[in-house]
């Protein structure tokens, strides 16, 4: 692949919409977990997934409309051309949204898998994401953020654990740890094919990709119960309309704006809003430890945008 199209200059933009995307997915953490209480994992996850994409149907749909009366014959082929294209890459990264995301729901129900454990192993697509590009993409990671990854590291490291002991590796650390592989693959697939597309199409195809393929594994593996969905509706609706309508589509939309590796660290920021949504909304107290996750972690943030800066100058 040509180096410019491989290594978008990150800006504003893209910066503030992945925060934003971190922000919602750290909120409506608390909801994914309220749901999958009273709802088996694959019905969840297809639930939320296709809620997801029916969110963003209309707005496609009602936007295509008003833009198609203005588009000369020769923009009606090119749209028809990147729909193509958008169905194409958006069917790729529905797998490996599909993968990750059920991978992760499955290890919140294994023994000695702690939320906080989770978010951890999973965050570790931050060491994968510049290793994997460099390796497929020959992407060169400069040092200063290889330094900001392994400071936003040892801040996660303190967010998520309450005390200096990781524990034994149990059946969940390891579907963590896949799911943090096909999170890797999925940003980086993102980035590769975000600008030849439209960013909210690619996002719908991507969610009804998954959330086919789960419904279909659920019909497979689990006895859907309208009971059930009933209960954990509303943690269903927000996780499906904000999580997946909202901030995967932002999570689209601002990689066309922001390397792949600056988008994994700002998207792990996820773990830091979910621990200051939970002390604001379920009055929680935030001990010294997980102030210092924070502030690290927020360190980590602000150098590598000013290194960035910097070195774009």
């Amino acid at each position: 692949m040509n180096e410019n199209t491989t290594q978008p200059k990150t800006q504003l933009k893209g910066v503030l919409l992945l925060l934003l995307t971190a922000i919602i997915w750290g909120t409506s953490f608390v909801a994914q977990s309220l749901g999958s209480d009273s709802v088996p994992a694959f019905t969840f996850m297809g639930t939320r997934t296709l809620i997801g994409a029916f969110f963003l149907l209309p707005f496609i749909l009602i936007r295509d409309k008003v833009s198609a009366r203005k588009l000369t014959a020769e923009q009606v082929t090119q749209r028809k051309a990147t729909d193509k294209k958008t169905i194409k890459y958006g069917m790729i990264v529905g797998l490996f949204l599909c993968a990750a995301t059920n991978f992760q729901q499955f290890a919140f129900y294994q023994p000695g898998a702690g939320a906080g454990k989770i978010a951890f192993i999973t965050a570790m697509y931050m060491f994968f994401v510049p290793i994997l590009g460099l390796l497929f993409f020959k992407k060169r990671i400069p040092l200063i953020t290889w330094i900001c990854i392994i400071l936003g590291f040892i801040g996660l490291y303190f967010l998520c654990f309450k005390t200096a002991s990781f524990g034994a590796v149990s059946f969940g650390d390891i579907l963590s740890f896949i799911c943090a592989i096909f999170f890797t693959l999925q940003i980086l697939f993102i980035e590769k094919f975000a600008p030849e597309c439209d960013g909210i199409k690619l996002s719908c195809v991507q969610f009804f990709t998954a959330g086919i393929i789960t419904m279909i594994l659920t019909l497979i593996f689990e006895r859907p119960d309208l009971a059930q969905i009933k209960a954990g509706l509303l943690p269903i609706l927000y996780s499906g309309i904000m999580s997946c309508g909202f901030a995967y589509t932002m999570q689209v939309v601002g990689q066309k704006y922001c390397e792949a590796t600056i988008a994994s660290l700002l998207m792990c920021m996820e773990s830091v809003f979910a621990t200051l949504s939970a002390a604001i909304y379920l009055h929680e107290t935030l001990t010294g430890r997980e102030i210092a996750g924070c502030i690290i972690m927020f360190t980590a943030i602000v150098i590598s945008q000013l290194s960035d800066k910097f070195t774009k100058k």
